[in-house]
């Protein structure tokens, strides 16, 4: 019998598969070695790999445990402060919100004790930064700049 888990693992595979085969339908320009559909395509690729990874992984877990109780503190936590860095973006920019927002979110969901608060740091500032890299370096994505930091 399936389970929860494995409903969800064969939506997820059924969407992307579906979304795979209509993204044939993206043109591709004759000039340009990485089309318009690849990073699109290599999502949908990934999303149906997970997808089925979840549902192997659901019918071979035949013992059950009892489902951990709700964690409705940690959702309502993660929706309140990702709403203050949307709130944020604008006025501190991209990198510094992002940074605030990931060490934030690092130090609400597991409270660092000792010298685990320079890992959040550090995890904090890379995220911001390998991600500012990868979008406004080599995808030519423009991110927000602050308009209180210019940054």
């Amino acid at each position: 019998m399936i389970g929860r888990d494995g409903l969800a693992g064969l939506v997820c595979l059924a969407g992307a598969l579906g979304l795979l085969w209509a993204s044939r339908e993206i043109p591709h320009p004759p000039l340009v070695p990485i089309g318009p559909a690849f990073y699109p395509r290599l999502l949908f690729v990934a999303t149906a790999a997970l997808g089925a990874a979840l549902v192997v992984a659901d019918l071979r877990a035949r013992r059950r445990a009892p489902p951990a109780p709700a964690q409705y503190r940690g959702v309502l936590l993660t929706f309140g402060l990702f709403g203050l860095y949307v709130g944020l973006l604008p006025l501190l920019g991209y990198r510094l919100a992002t940074a605030l927002f990931v060490g934030a979110l690092q130090a609400a969901l597991e409270p660092p004790r000792g010298r685990a608060w320079l890992r959040v740091a550090v995890v904090a500032v890379a995220t911001s930064a390998v991600t500012y890299l990868v979008f406004e370096r080599y995808l030519s994505v423009l991110l927000p700049r602050g308009r209180l930091t210019g940054f």
